[in-house]
């Protein structure tokens, strides 16, 4: 079914399921309803990476990791990198 529903996109690349998934029955589930749930979850987790890259963007920002009035967490670092400020974060 998904090899008969190309887009632009994908028409020269085909249709990659390495493991046979989509061939699998999600929770009783027909063939047609697992690919229609397999790629509803991809969109989700790739709008959901997409976020998280702006978070990270964002907190390189020299508003958001300069000096604070309060500090946002015990142990806070002014002036460090993302990677830098979650080491320094206490758990």
């Amino acid at each position: 079914i998904a090899e008969s529903n190309r887009d632009a996109l994908g028409a020269g690349l085909g249709f990659w399921d390495p493991l046979g998934i989509s061939k699998l029955s999600f929770w009783t589930l027909s063939n047609e309803e697992t690919i229609g749930y397999l790629r509803h979850a991809e969109i989700k987790h790739g709008r959901v990476a997409m976020a998280a890259f702006l978070g990270f963007c964002v907190q390189s920002l020299d508003v958001v990791k300069g000096e604070h009035t309060f500090l946002p967490y015990r142990g806070y670092v002014a002036d460090v990198t993302p990677q830098e400020r979650g080491d320094n974060t206490p758990s």
